[in-house]
C-alpha cells in the first residue's frame, strides 16, 4: 500500500515512484526517479511540479510495484526473436526486435492478456517486416500498485499457447522466376515482370538463380518448373496466365507439374487472381498481371510470410480480406498504410 504524507515531512524518505515533468516542447520524462531520497533543496521543484504530498511504499505480501510487474510481463510476452533491455520506467519496459524477420502477434492471446484488469500490451501489427532493435511492442500495469494475482494470471496467459511476440527469420531462398505468355516467349514484347519479381526478391534477402520463359503450353510450363526444381530453385514465382480467359494455361501446367492442392483467389486488390501451391517442400507463388502496374500487391503481403515459413493456403487468403484493399494512392506510402493490416 501506499502511504501519504505530506511533502515538509517527506526529507529523508525514498519516492515510491518515478515523478514526470513535462515542458512543452521542450522536455518530458522523471524529474525524479523512484527510490531517490528527497531533500530540502527538492521541496521548490516538487511545489512547482504540483506535489503537495508524497507517497511511501510499504507493499503488503499480495501487492507488487509497477516495475516489478512490467519485468514479469515483459518475459512472459517475449517469445523467440524478441528481447527488453535495462529496467522498466515508470512501469513500462519497450520490447525490442531482436534480429531482421517478420513479427508474429498471437493476436488472440494479445486480447486475452489486456483483459486482465491493470495490465496492457500494444504491438505493432502482426505480420510486419522488421530490423533488429525495433521497437515491437510496449507493456506496463497501469496503477502503481496492484494485487500480484492479476499480474501472474496475465503472465500465465500470455505463456498458454507460445509467446504472445516473436520474430521469424525470412529464409534466404533460391527462386526461380517463370514469365509465360506467347506474346513475351516469341519476342513480340518485351518482358517486365522479371525486373519487378527480382527486385521484391533481393528486397528481403533472397536470390534469383533461374529465370526462363514459356509460352501458352501447358505441358512446357511444366517442364519448365520441373526443370528449375532439379536446379535447386526452393521457392518458384510464375507470372502471367493468371486469368480465368480460357487461354491462360498457366494454372493447367502447374497441376501437370504435380501440384495436388492448388490455391486461387485471394480477397486482396490487387491480386485477387493470386495462386499458391507447393510442389512438395517448395512453393510456387502466381502472379497476376496487376504486379506489373502496381507497385504493391497481394505478392508483398505473402512473399515476407512464405519466407518466414509460414504455410499460405485457404484460410490466410481469407483473412488477408479485412485491410484488403489498396486505396491505390497518388503517392503510395506502404507499409504505412492500412493495407494488409487486418490480420
Amino acid at each position: 500500500m501506499l502511504k501519504k504524507i505530506k511533502l515538509q515531512e517527506a526529507i529523508g524518505s525514498k519516492l515510491a515512484h518515478d515523478i514526470t515533468e513535462i515542458r512543452p516542447g521542450e522536455f518530458k520524462g522523471p524529474a525524479f526517479r523512484r527510490g531517490h531520497t528527497v531533500c530540502e533543496a527538492d521541496l521548490c521543484h516538487l511545489l512547482k511540479l504540483g506535489k503537495n504530498h508524497l507517497y511511501v511504499l510499504d507493499l503488503a505480501e499480495n501487492e507488487i510495484h509497477e516495475n516489478e510487474a512490467a519485468v514479469i510481463m515483459a518475459t512472459a510476452l517475449a517469445g523467440d526473436g524478441v528481447t527488453w533491455k535495462g529496467g522498466p520506467r515508470e512501469g513500462k519496459i519497450n520490447l525490442l526486435a531482436d534480429r531482421d524477420g517478420l513479427l508474429a502477434v498471437n493476436t488472440t492471446s494479445l486480447a486475452a492478456f489486456n483483459m486482465v484488469d491493470e495490465v496492457m500490451c500494444a504491438t505493432l501489427h502482426n505480420h510486419t517486416l522488421v530490423k533488429k532493435g525495433d521497437q515491437v511492442a510496449g507493456t506496463r500495469a497501469i496503477p502503481l500498485v496492484m494485487k500480484r494475482a492479476p499480474i501472474e494470471r496475465a503472465a500465465a496467459i500470455a505463456k498458454q499457447n507460445g509467446s504472445v511476440l516473436a520474430v521469424r527469420p525470412l529464409r534466404r531462398a533460391r527462386v526461380g522466376l517463370v514469365i509465360t505468355g506467347n506474346e513475351v516467349y516469341h519476342g513480340l514484347i518485351q518482358d517486365r515482370f522479371a525486373p519487378v519479381l527480382t527486385e521484391k526478391v533481393e528486397a528481403l534477402g533472397s536470390e534469383v538463380v533461374a529465370l526462363d520463359f514459356a509460352p501458352d503450353d501447358a505441358e512446357v510450363i511444366s517442364r519448365v518448373i520441373g526443370g528449375q526444381l532439379d536446379r535447386g530453385c526452393n521457392l518458384l514465382l510464375l507470372s502471367g496466365g493468371m486469368s480465368v480467359d480460357p487461354d491462360d494455361v498457366t494454372r493447367n501446367g502447374i497441376r501437370l507439374a504435380g501440384a495436388s492442392e492448388i490455391h486461387y483467389g485471394a480477397a486482396v486488390l490487387p491480386g485477387s487472381m493470386f495462386l499458391v501451391t507447393y510442389l512438395g517442400e517448395v512453393p510456387l507463388l502466381g502472379v497476376p498481371a496487376c504486379a506489373l502496374y502496381h507497385r504493391i500487391t497481394v505478392l508483398d503481403l505473402v512473399l515476407p510470410r512464405i519466407l518466414a515459413g509460414e504455410q499460405i493456403g485457404k484460410a490466410e487468403f481469407a483473412f488477408l480480406g479485412h485491410g484488403g484493399l489498396c486505396k491505390d494512392c497518388t503517392e503510395c506510402t506502404y507499409p504505412h498504410c492500412h493495407f494488409g493490416k487486418g490480420v
